[in-house]
């Protein structure tokens, strides 16, 4: 008899994947913990029975906050994870030899050591190397008190409810324009707008509240279903505003390892919305003069 695990992050719709085997399964302080091997996408992480992250496609979801900011930033040396427990973010970070120092915080110290032992082939040796600063904690007080200071921001949030919902404040934004230095860009997963209409609305008019320039790109995601993915950007810079050529002449130059979804075309093209997307999105908090980086 076949066993399905079944997703039920929507009113009225699921999705379900075939359960081959279960690795592990287990609760920790914040929430419900499940590894297991699928029959379609591989390894599968669960959280509180929903999907976070699976070997067949974390490397769209992955690549895409990571390669995409750091390029269009171009001289990132220091970057801060809030989240990410599997690892795949820093992992793909890392794979940038100009990076010295990622700092990533991580609430639930056993999503990590999960990840360490059953999802290899997500978080790689990203756990081990010499530039990672790995904190157990709250990412919220710890952007909150820190003296350290970052080119890169990424917050790969879970959906807002539980711990996690202290990631959609303002308070909490705030603090990560603090620890941003000048020309620091900040990304972070807003779901998927077909489902999620209103909170990428909500995070771009909080963003404008804080940030000189915001907005989204997308990303197809298999396992988060419904359309597209949504991650929203904020800096004091118009991060679309790119020469194109700098864009293609700083992927060359990082000689990254081979990637499966990334690259310079996908950079741009990512930024293309279609109309129900950009309905979306309030309209420019104001107009900036154009200059190319």
């Amino acid at each position: 008899m076949t066993t399905w695990f079944n997703e039920t992050l929507y009113a009225g719709f699921r999705q379900s994947h075939e359960i081959k085997k279960v690795l592990f399964e287990g609760k920790s302080k914040y929430q419900k913990v499940k590894v297991f091997e699928s029959g379609r996408f591989g390894r599968m992480l669960a959280l509180d029975g929903v999907v976070q992250c699976t070997e067949g496609d974390e490397f769209v979801y992955h690549e895409m906050l990571t390669h995409l900011p750091i390029l269009a930033h171009g001289r990132v040396e220091s970057v801060l994870i809030v989240g990410g427990g599997d690892g795949g973010i820093l992992e793909e970070v890392l794979k940038h030899k100009s990076i010295k120092r990622v700092t990533m915080v991580e609430i639930d110290g056993m999503v990590i050591e999960v990840a360490k032992k059953y999802l290899p082939k997500i978080c790689g040796k990203a756990f081990s190397d010499k530039r990672t600063n790995l904190i157990v904690g709250d990412g919220a007080a710890y952007v909150a008190s820190t003296k350290d200071r970052y080119d890169l921001v990424i917050v790969d949030r879970p959906d807002p409810v539980g711990p996690a919902t202290v990631l959609f404040s303002k308070a909490f934004y705030d603090n990560c324009r603090r620890v941003m230095k000048p020309g620091a860009i900040l990304v972070a997963q807003n779901g998927v707008p077909h489902m999620q209409g209103p909170e990428l609305t909500d995070a771009i008019k909080l963003f404008q509240k804080i940030w000189a320039h915001s907005g989204t790109y997308l990303a197809v995601v298999p396992t988060y279903v419904c359309g597209f993915m949504s991650m929203t950007w904020a800096c004091d810079r118009d991060i679309t505003d790119v020469d194109p050529r700098n864009i293609f002449a700083r992927f060359d130059k990082a000689k990254l390892p081979t990637l499966r979804y990334y690259n310079p075309e996908i950079h741009f093209g990512a930024f293309a919305l279609p109309s129900f997307v950009q309905h979306l999105l309030p309209a420019p908090k104001k107009a900036a003069a154009k200059k190319k980086r």
